[in-house]
């Protein structure tokens, strides 16, 4: 393995995604409880496309919406969209039973264990978002 170049990174400064329906998107992480921390138009092409930072904490999500007629492409491309963000979180039980509530769209039945995973093991679910973005709920135990 190559030996890691010097510079100073702290933390994960924001996750971006490409969503369709920038409303849409806004709106399901807000009830996650993350709130608009700003919003920006952007040009790209002559066109205008729409940035939303979306923050709950020190997390912050970029989603942004490309002008219309680059939308089709977003839509249909089968690659270059992140897997998934996980969260780190006090109590799997409590999330998942809370999310549930919520109404989201929860891949697993219940949360998953995984014994091999850390000194104890982690527990573990997913979510999806409006464009397939995949959200886990993450607890190392």
């Amino acid at each position: 393995m190559e030996s890691a170049i010097n510079i100073n990174i702290k933390s994960i400064q924001h996750i971006g995604i490409p969503v369709t329906d920038i409303a849409v998107s806004a709106s399901f992480y807000s009830k996650l409880g993350f709130t608009k921390a700003m919003e920006a138009p952007f040009q790209l092409n002559g066109e205008t496309g729409i940035c939303i930072m979306m923050q709950r904490d020190e997390m912050m999500m970029e989603l942004y919406q490309m002008p219309a007629s680059l939308l089709p492409e977003i839509r249909s491309r089968n690659n270059g969209h992140i897997d998934h963000i996980a969260f780190d979180v006090a109590d799997i039980d409590e999330v998942y039973a809370i999310v549930k509530q919520g109404g989201f769209n929860i891949i697993e039945h219940e949360p998953v264990f995984l014994p091999e995973f850390w000194k104890n093991g982690c527990k573990y679910f997913n979510i999806t978002g409006p464009d397939g973005e995949k959200l886990e709920f993450n607890q190392v135990l």
